[in-house]
């Protein structure tokens, strides 16, 4: 039998939805100024320096070489890689299409989890998954009157997705041990020099000339600060309460947030767009809930 999910992990995954579904508004706020491989940068420098303090604080209860390694391969694998795979493709495809895309994640925690992890795979999840991405394919196609517009770029959004798909695996099987605030500062250190020679290698103390520099940099690093460091926290503690197929769930909320913050800048919401929204929720039901048909 399946355990239910306690109350404070719903609360988690709302907050997560809503700092992360608000990450694609911040993200168009700062290419005003700089190149989606800066802000990628940004970001990660800012969560990186952000962890930094806090593992000085821990200097008696840091991991072990072997945990720092696996840090690292998280770090890479869940943070790193993904955060130029959207940098390049937001700099080439609408910021809401890639925050939709985002939402194939949960179709590779659980293809990934089952092909590698021994994790088995329900047929409610299966119908759940099958309408989450059905609603967020409905709010794509709504979201481009019609048709959907796709380019290589995607082909980006999508590998970052399975990265994130791989990611919580890693974490749950190696690095479970460690405190969510360490286990997320440690991922984040270990990628932060690699991000420093990308951010060296561009035009940023030029671009910070700019009239909007300021304000486009502000968002960056929020999204390093806010989206990167601190919600990793809640979401490796999320992580340790329930399970990679209920962490990944985060990611069909993020649309419904991003559609919120369109009504908020003026752009056409269309009925459709609700009418995803219903079916992904119903699909995240069906994700986490309790199983009551045979495994598959």
């Amino acid at each position: 039998m399946q355990k239910s999910t306690p109350p404070i992990a719903w609360v988690i995954l709302m907050g997560l939805a809503l700092t992360w579904g608000s990450s694609f508004i911040l993200m168009k706020q700062a290419l005003h100024t700089f190149s989606g491989i800066q802000i990628a940068s940004f970001r990660l420098l800012a969560a990186g320096a952000f962890f930094v303090p806090i593992l000085l604080t821990q200097v008696n209860n840091l991991p072990t070489a072997k945990q720092w390694f696996w840090g690292f391969v998280c770090g890479m694998v869940g943070s790193f890689i993904p955060a130029y795979l959207f940098s390049f493709a937001v700099m080439h495809m609408n910021s809401s299409l890639v925050g939709i895309l985002n939402a194939f994640t949960p179709l590779f925690v659980l293809i990934i989890g089952f092909l590698f992890f021994k994790q088995k795979m329900t047929s409610r999840q299966v119908i759940g998954l099958a309408l989450g991405l059905i609603g967020c394919i409905l709010i794509t196609l709504s979201g481009n009157k019609g048709a959907i517009t796709f380019n290589y770029y995607s082909l980006l959004v999508i590998l970052a997705t399975v990265l994130y798909g791989i990611n919580p695996h890693l974490l749950k099987t190696y690095l479970s041990d460690l405190k969510p605030f360490i286990l997320t500062g440690i991922t984040f250190v270990t990628v932060a020099p690699l991000a420093a020679a990308f951010l060296f290698q561009t035009d940023f103390v030029h671009r910070f000339q700019e009239a909007n520099a300021g304000w486009s940099f502000a968002a960056a690093v929020t999204l390093g600060l806010v989206g990167s460091g601190i919600a990793m926290i809640f979401y490796n503690q999320l992580l340790q309460l329930t399970g990679p197929v209920f962490v990944s769930s985060v990611t069909y909320l993020m649309p419904i947030i991003a559609v919120a913050w369109g009504v908020i800048d003026h752009e056409q919401i269309q009925a459709q767009h609700f009418v995803g929204m219903a079916i992904i929720l119903f699909g995240v039901y069906l994700v986490n809930s309790t199983p009551k048909i045979k495994s598959v």
